[in-house]
Order: structure tokens, then sequence, then C-alpha cells
């Protein structure tokens, strides 16, 4: 059985032909707080693209609409369905962060249904593998000291939008750890394009996947993003721009 993902496609006044953009958010965060809030969805559809939301499980207005495992290959799998359900055969895949690593995946399990993939945030391996559930789980339930930096990172950025489900939030994580990433196991063929902040310090390894990316053969190219870091490197004009060059060449 398939995850509900509230995929939703908004499309474009002016059509040019090209593939839709599949945008898929990162983690602690939503469609909408990724991509419409920061005017991405405005950005592509400005520019005659088809923009296609969905909303990761653990996220979202309904966080726990689906029963079962929640791991990345289900995902995944998810994904692809939903898009042959709404009848699209191609598209354009923008991920950041947790959603970079499902768009690498998703990229290389399915290579004839993606186009071009632009990886924002991205790294090597899956920071929410580290992520100390128990600290996470003492200090919402109790109040106590979480120790470890990044948990406590992570638990900061997801305090700042008061909309997400800790205990939600947390079952994705323990599902991430059942599936972990090893991103030469299976690597893209389409272009990729790779997008960070130059002061973003969860995006240091990045450069390995471009390095996977050239011994595989696969045409790719990496963009640092002056004075930005994880958090506000999706709100850049300049990543926008880039992106929607990378999509339209």
């Amino acid at each position: 059985m398939t995850l509900d993902l509230n995929l939703r496609v908004i499309s474009t006044d002016t059509e040019t032909g090209a593939p839709p953009v599949l945008l898929i958010h990162g983690f602690a965060s939503s469609a909408d707080m990724n991509w419409m809030r920061s005017r991405w969805v405005q950005h592509f559809t400005t520019h005659g693209r088809d923009a296609i939301l969905l909303d990761l499980p653990g996220h979202g207005t309904d966080p726990y609409r689906n029963d079962g495992s929640w791991t990345p290959t289900r995902i995944r799998e998810s994904i692809a369905s939903a898009l042959a359900e709404h009848g699209i055969s191609k598209v354009d895949v923008l991920g950041y962060s947790l959603g970079a690593r499902l768009g690498w995946e998703f990229a290389a399990h399915f290579p004839e249904q993606v186009n071009k993939l632009v990886m924002g945030g991205a790294a090597s391996i899956d920071p929410l593998a580290a992520f100390e559930l128990d600290q996470a789980r003492a200090f919402i339930d109790h109040g106590e000291e979480v120790h470890d930096e990044y948990t406590a990172k992570v638990i900061t950025i997801a305090k700042a939008e008061g909309s997400n489900d800790f205990e939600a939030l947390f079952r994705l994580i323990e599902a991430i750890k059942t599936d972990p990433y090893v991103p030469a196991s299976k690597i893209p063929a389409c272009p990729v394009l790779l997008v960070a902040g130059d002061h973003d310090d969860l995006a240091t390894t990045m450069p390995e996947l471009r390095r996977l990316l050239r011994e595989a053969g696969t045409d790719s190219s990496i963009h640092w993003l002056p004075g930005r870091n994880h958090a506000n490197a999706v709100t850049s004009r300049e990543f926008k721009e880039k992106a929607v060059e990378f999509f339209s060449i």
C-alpha cells in the first residue's frame, strides 16, 4: 500500500511544454513552509513551470495520515506511484535537506521519471541517522537537557514551526534509522545541480556527492551561496534563479 503524500499540482498560466517540477521539502518543514512561503512555487509558475507539492509522512496538516512503515524506500516508491496516478510521466526534481536525499534516491531508482535533479543543502550522509531520539523525547516530555549538539539544533529548528508534531517527526526518524542512506550504492544518471550555502555546516560533505557523480559519468555541477546557511539558503533568490536556469537548459 502506498503512502498518502498529499500530492497536488499548482499549474502555471503560461505553459512552456517543459516537465513539471516536483518539490520535496526537508525535515520538520512542509510543502507550504519550504516552497509556498519562500515563493518557490510562484517563481516556477511565473517561468511557465507547473509545481508539484507533497507532504512527507509525519508532516503537513495530518501528520498521522499514514500507517505502517515510513522508510525512505517506501516514500520514493509512493512518489513514483502518485506521479503515475496523476498521469505525470517525467518531472524535474528539487529536494532540500532530507528532500535532497529523497531526490537522489528517487532519481537513481526511477530514472525514467526524472529529467533533471537539483539538490539543496545536500550531504553524502543523512544526519538524521545520528539524531538522539532518547534525548529528544526526554526534552519534549520532561524538559531534560539535550547534550547532543546536532539533536539540539534539529529540535530548535522544529520548534520554530508551531504546527510540528514531535512524536510524528520522531516516528519518521525511527524509520530513517532503519533505512540507511548510501548514495554510492545507486547514482542518478540525469544531470544534477548541487546547491548549498557556504556557511551550511550540514552540507560540508556535498562535494563527495559531486565526486560520486563525476566517477559515474553523470553531468553535474556545484554552486555555493555566499553567506547562506542551512536554515536560510532555501529563501535565496540566487538559488531560485540557478534552479530555473538549470532546469531550462
